[in-house]
């Protein structure tokens, strides 16, 4: 049966020496959060992922949800229980505002929280967390009462939360959305359509199910600039702000997926159901970006998450499974054979796994510290700068991990040989678990476009250039010491190859907009990659440092240093490749009659 552990002092490590968390301190929520007190709510939380959520990732896998007739849902067995610890544990409003009954800590903390609880169970995950993105869009736009009304109990875990955007004419083009919503005269709406793919639609963990939907006010224009958005509970709470009476929402269906079998991904049918408006009338998308966004992050976390689990199990596999013997000769001479990890190519996925997730943890952290700084700095400013560069990397964040996380998913599940076919062993769940990741929450091919089209040209291109310079001052800085410019080099040339990519989309993406669609998902991989690069520099950076000044680590930074220069010498140079393809542009792409298809 797969394990887990959770990497507590990984992330010690990467908040303490990597991003020197004593310099947010001044901070609101960061002062309540001193080093030693993150520790201990990250072991308390290590806790609760590895003995309650992760024995129930596999057998949740094979039980699945159950609908019954009356449309109710009951999780697998187990799952009340661990959703009882989970939002008893307070870990639902970690970084909640406490106005709300929030604790007010640093997002960045949720975000290290949420990465063990997917890595120990990511259809359980699930729950709570559309429950935290639903909270982000009614605290930014709902009204004072519906604030007052929903926020407490959903940041308890008394209600969940879910967002209800797909259709099954449309997915992406939200702009063919059907659902309707009809005034009913006294300030709520009747929202009438169905809704398909809605993770954790109807379920059985919490006493309420509130539902942030996308509909059309009858009336309003064609197209994404007629979308309002709703918040329609599935019971309607009473005077006591208990939920009391049944809306007209229900789950037609659960849907048959590939994998996350134990989250309900329900078919939403509403039939004049009681809609509250968030927000302005067709402004709906402005404040559902905002719950998008927030799962964007939560999406890519769950790249990282799988990736991390699959590695644990492989390295295991790798050390314990006995398999022919090593090319430089015996290394176990005693047993009839050598473990899998003697031999250069499994070695190979490992490491490749392994720099993904070092790199891949301090990039999510990177980003959630500019969503903390970007919420909670007085300085308006350092606000503006923090949100901008959070927005350009959010497209590479969910694209690029979730590509790499399934791709390492698989790669563990190849360790394991047949074994890692037969689902007793538990890596197969892996890869179905992480397959789902690529897709929602905007495909990762609309995160590309999204990156190339829309954000590489946002203020002008300052905020993409402002990040290119962070990342070229630190390989300058860098450079000038002889220890660290084997790392610092080929960070170096590898942004040297996205800015020449970047130039050259401006040169001929203007006039021929299949340039920019043709290399959109190669920008993304590079500019993830230069990122991860300058992470792995930043991390390398630390490890020589705390390695002079502490003896005791001296084994556990040398892993790390090892693991940054496997990057730089094996993955970075992949840049190139990216460059190429990129500069080779649409022509041979696009040539291909459609007949010949």
């Amino acid at each position: 049966m797969p394990v887990y552990q959770a990497p507590v002092r990984d992330s010690m490590f990467l908040l303490n020496e990597v991003f020197g968390w004593d310099r947010y301190s001044n901070l609101p929520g960061f002062s309540d959060a001193p080093p030693d007190v993150v520790e201990a709510m990250l072991i308390e939380g290590a806790k609760l992922c590895e003995e309650v959520l992760q024995p129930l990732n596999h057998s949740g896998d094979l039980e699945g949800c159950t609908r019954h007739p009356d449309g109710t849902v009951t999780t697998p067995k187990g799952f009340n229980d661990a959703y009882k610890a989970y939002s008893e544990g307070g870990w639902i409003g970690l970084a909640a505002n406490p106005d709300h009954g929030g604790q007010g800590l640093p997002y960045t903390l949720a975000g290290i929280i949420n990465e063990y609880s997917a890595s120990a169970n990511m259809a359980f995950t699930m729950y709570p967390g559309l429950t935290q993105s639903a909270i982000a869009a009614i605290e930014e736009h709902a009204s004072d009462e519906l604030k007052a009304l929903y926020l407490p109990k959903m940041i308890s875990g008394e209600w969940s939360g879910t967002m209800n955007l797909t259709e099954p004419h449309c997915g992406t083009d939200l702009g063919l959305l059907k659902t309707k919503a009809i005034p009913n005269g006294d300030g709520t709406y009747a929202i009438s359509g169905q809704k398909i793919f809605i993770s954790a639609g109807e379920h059985d963990l919490s006493g309420n199910i509130v539902h942030l939907v996308l509909a059309r006010i009858e009336g309003a224009p064609e197209g994404t600039k007629g979308i309002s958005l709703f918040v329609v509970p599935k019971h309607i709470p009473g005077d006591s702000g208990l939920a009391s009476e049944i809306n007209g929402v229900s789950c037609g269906a659960i849907e048959h997926k590939m994998g996350i079998h134990a989250n309900s991904t329900c078919v939403m049918n509403y039939d004049g159901a009681k809609g509250w408006l968030i927000g302005e009338e067709n402004r709906g998308l402005n404040a559902m970006f905002v719950m998008m966004n927030e799962a964007r992050l939560g999406v890519a976390n769950q790249g990282l998450a799988q990736s991390e689990a699959a590695y644990q199990n492989a390295v295991q596999y790798a050390k314990e499974r006995l398999q022919g013997r090593a090319l430089s000769g015996p290394k176990q001479p005693e047993k009839p054979a050598d473990p899998l990890l003697v031999h250069p190519d499994v070695r190979r996925m490992l490491m490749e796994i392994r720099a993904f997730n070092e790199s891949a943890r301090a990039f999510m952290m990177y980003a959630s510290l500019k969503a903390d700084l970007a919420r909670r700095s007085p300085d308006e400013k350092q606000r503006e700068e923090a949100d901008d560069i959070l927005g350009l990397l959010t497209p590479v964040l969910k694209g690029v991990l979730t590509d790499k996380g399934f791709e390492n998913a698989v790669k563990a599940q190849q360790v394991f040989g047949g074994h890692g076919y037969i689902k007793e062993w538990g890596m197969e769940q892996f890869v179905r678990d992480a397959r789902i990741a690529m897709i929602y929450e905007g495909a990762n091919g609309i995160q590309a476009l999204d990156l190339v089209g829309r954000k590489l040209a946002r203020k002008g291109g300052k905020t993409v250039t402002a990040f290119f310079n962070e990342v070229a001052a630190s390989v300058k800085d860098c450079s000038a010491d002889e220890a660290l410019k084997p790392y610092a080099e080929p960070v170096g040339a590898a942004l040297g190859d996205l800015q020449k990519a970047t130039m050259w989309f401006m040169q001929n993406a203007m006039a021929k907009p299949d340039n920019a669609g043709a290399g959109s998902t190669d920008y993304m991989h590079l500019m993830g990659l230069v990122a991860q690069g300058y992470m792995l520099l930043l991390i390398a950076k630390a490890a020589l440092a705390k390695k002079a000044s502490d003896a005791d680590a001296a084994v556990w930074m040398d892993a790390k240093i090892l693991t940054a220069k496997f990057f730089m010498e094996r993955i970075l140079p992949e840049s190139a490749a990216h460059l190429a393809r990129i500069s080779s542009g649409a022509d041979t792409m696009m040539a291909m009659p459609e007949e010949a298809f």
